[in-house]
């Protein structure tokens, strides 16, 4: 059993190579026992269209490799209304070591189809002023093709429909809203007919990506800024939550518009808990996640937050590009991936922290965010989900991003030697 398909909040790996049979069979019944004894008795169960799912669901529960390559797939896991992650993953994997399961026996299987009540739930939810906006979606052949076409339509709009049917090859191009080249047969859709904007969406639907008349990404942090303004208009005070890749502009913006920001953790299970903890209504992740608790359930539904964009965009009279317009210009670095073996990623982020915490103030939240005094930031942190380090940079000029960027990288560099 390949251990490091264990990761912080899920499990994934190559279907074929890593997620068998047996370990499916195993860690169905490890969770099955772990659900058990904390009193639950009702387990969902849910998969996306790799083609590897049908296999891994027939043996298991919710399913999903999100933004993975076609040949990885993985287990998302929840126990009650929370994420199941950290301790708990560790400890599934115990039982599956020391074979430390209950006696089966005495289930049922109902199959339910919930998209009905989902649709019924948009329309008494999300409310748009009007349906003239003109918009595309792109689902690249994911899961959330089916679905995201019929919630726009149940909402009287009437969407140009781009990769929405379900192949879990992803013949066209890769569903990941994060990466320009996968939006860009979205981008020629929106210019070539003069749409309001275009919407993709990832492979498993929990991740969203925006593209607005001009052809202009909106990242996520952009997104997340402009549906916290939305809802501290109607949610005074309200708590917003962002992650250490977010632009200091989202936090500093929340703050001037009266909301209380919240800079934590990357990933989905730690932004949930914490959102949460705090009672924030709102959160967000460079990579698209989207996390409503206001008018919602507190978690990552790319096509839910489509249609509350939709709302938002249906109650202005300017176009997406220009609701942004005052926010300060910065200079920003993509995400920057460096290959680094898990058994050494945290190590190497520990000695980077070590080496700014003397003479930089340093948010330790999540890796490394290393403050330069001068709304400069550079970050370098260890993924949870693969083996790489993750660096991002931000500055008030193209000069001094590159600037903080050479010293950062340089201090990786040392510390991986």
């Amino acid at each position: 059993m390949n251990l490091h398909i264990f990761r912080e909040y899920d499990i994934r790996g190559v279907a074929d190579r890593d997620l068998t049979d047996e370990l499916a069979r195993a860690l169905g019944r490890a969770l099955g026992t772990f659900q058990r004894r904390l009193g639950h008795t009702r387990l969902a169960l849910g998969r996306d269209c790799r083609r590897s799912s049908d296999r891994l669901h027939d043996e298991l529960l919710e399913i999903t490799g999100s933004h993975n390559p076609p040949p990885e797939n993985g287990f998302k896991m929840m126990k009650g209304k929370g994420s199941l992650f950290g301790e708990d993953i560790v400890t599934l994997r115990k039982m599956i070591e020391e074979n430390d399961f209950d006696l089966p026996g005495g289930g049922t299987v109902e199959k339910i189809d919930v998209l009905p009540a989902y649709l019924g739930f948009l329309r008494g939810n999300v409310h748009p002023a009007h349906t003239k906006l003109r918009v595309a979606i792109d689902a690249g052949n994911g899961a959330a093709g089916p679905t995201a076409l019929a919630a726009l339509r149940t909402l009287g709009f009437d969407p140009v429909a781009l990769l929405c049917e379900m192949d879990g090859d992803f013949p066209v191009h890769h569903p990941d809203p994060t990466e320009p080249h996968s939006l860009e047969l979205l981008r020629k859709t929106v210019l070539e007919q003069g749409l309001d904007l275009g919407i993709a969406f990832d492979g498993d639907g929990d991740r969203i990506g925006v593209i607005d008349a001009r052809g202009d990404i909106l990242w996520g942090d952009k997104l997340l800024t402009l549906l916290a303004r939305d809802l501290l208009a109607q949610r005074p005070g309200a708590a917003v939550l962002g992650e250490v890749k977010c632009s200091q502009t989202l936090y500093d913006d929340v703050a001037k518009h009266g909301g209380r920001p919240i800079l934590w953790k990357t990933g989905h299970s730690l932004i949930k808990t914490k959102m949460k903890e705090e009672g924030a209504l709102l959160a967000g992740e460079m990579s698209g996640h989207v996390f409503f608790a206001d008018r919602f359930y507190g978690f990552d539904d790319a096509t839910y937050a489509a249609c509350r964009l939709l709302e938002l965009l249906s109650r202005r009279s300017q176009p997406l590009h220009e609701l942004l317009a005052d926010v300060p210009v910065t200079y920003v670095t993509p995400e920057l991936r460096v290959d680094c073996p898990d058994e050494e990623k945290f190590a190497v982020v520990a000695k980077v922290r070590e080496r700014f915490a003397r003479d930089h103030e340093v948010v330790t939240v999540d890796g490394a965010r290393i403050l330069f005094g001068d709304a400069a930031w550079g970050l370098v942190r260890a993924s949870n989900t693969q083996p790489v380090l993750v660096l991002r940079f931000e500055a008030r000029t193209p000069e001094r991003l590159q600037e903080i960027r050479g010293i950062v990288e340089a201090a990786v560099a040392e510390a991986r030697a």
